[in-house]
């Protein structure tokens, strides 16, 4: 081999290399990029997962199933009175306390005040229109038995008396978790708390919906930490009730009976809440219930 052509062959080996070490190089880059750019985003909502099976609602329609539910458990109703109201307010409002609707309908049940279900404004309270849909419920005879649909339409008198039973499957997992009948089956996916929470706003809207419950600060938690005093079964009632309402009431932990959901705690495959997690069990009988803590103002 010449002089020239050996000095080519030895420039075209450096080319090469170069362009060797350029393409991975730019692979990792795009894997990184590709692995940046298609992450699972953060899934904000809420999910019941009951008997293997999943089911989803918007943060906003799940505090109202955990209003509607709350209330079954307060009056001793079972869970199957729940099922049966969260899938007659999906269907007419779809969880959301709407001030419209058809002819003089408003509310989560879309109650009219001209078939004396109240006044528009006392309907608008979610928990008089709970409370006068449960009270309805409760003069069906035999509504636990029946089919869902049937017991609904009995109520409600709806147009569409067959609209009920397509929102079965999720009001039986998300009555069931808000119940307590499934311990730790509620999960919310929820963004940073932006402002601190208080005992008393947490307080005033569990007693609205389950009656009075004990509530104290917990003793190494300080104004931030409370401690709810609960009995049996109601204990993951409430549990899950403070998860479902963790973000408008500024809550970032909540733990009972050994177990714990953290706001923050993420799911790095999915995007969504890494749900309830072993921890060190608390008091005998309490829920324990963490709050955001509003930031310092720098003067």
């Amino acid at each position: 081999m010449s002089r020239r052509r050996g000095r080519a062959f030895v420039a075209w080996l450096a080319v090469t290399a170069l362009a060797a070490s350029l393409l991975v190089a730019g692979g990792f880059w795009v894997a990184n990029y590709l692995r940046d750019a298609f992450a699972p985003p953060l899934a904000i909502g809420c999910t019941a997962t009951v008997d293997g099976k999943s089911y989803s609602l918007a943060v906003d329609q799940t505090e109202s199933a955990s209003l509607i539910s709350a209330l079954s458990v307060r009056r001793g109703m079972p869970a199957r009175a729940a099922s049966i109201a969260l899938a007659t307010a999906l269907q007419e409002s779809k969880l959301r306390n709407i001030d419209y609707g058809d002819l003089d309908s408003v509310g989560l049940f879309q109650q009219r005040p001209s078939q004396d279900w109240g006044t528009a404004a006392q309907i608008m309270d979610p928990v008089y229109s709970a409370t006068a849909f449960y009270n309805a419920l409760e003069k069906v005879s035999g509504y636990v038995d029946m089919p869902l649909n049937d017991a609904a339409q009995i109520v409600q008198r709806s147009a569409s008396p067959h609209a009920y039973a397509q929102h079965e499957d999720l009001s039986r997992a998300f009555a069931s978790a808000l119940t307590g009948h499934s311990q730790g089956a509620l999960s919310c996916t929820l963004p940073p708390a932006t402002a601190g929470g208080t005992p008393t706003a947490v307080e005033q809207a569990l007693n609205a919906v389950f009656g009075p419950v004990a509530a104290a600060p917990a003793a190494d938690g300080g104004p931030s930490s409370l401690l709810l005093e609960v009995t049996d079964r109601t204990g993951w009632a409430v549990a899950q009730w403070a998860v479902a309402n963790a973000h408008q009431l500024g809550i970032t932990q909540v733990g009972y009976n050994g177990r714990q959901w953290t706001r923050g705690d993420t799911n790095q495959k999915t995007g969504t809440n890494a749900g309830w997690q072993p921890a060190a069990a608390g008091p005998a009988g309490t829920v324990q219930v963490t709050l955001a803590t509003a930031p310092s103002v720098t003067p």
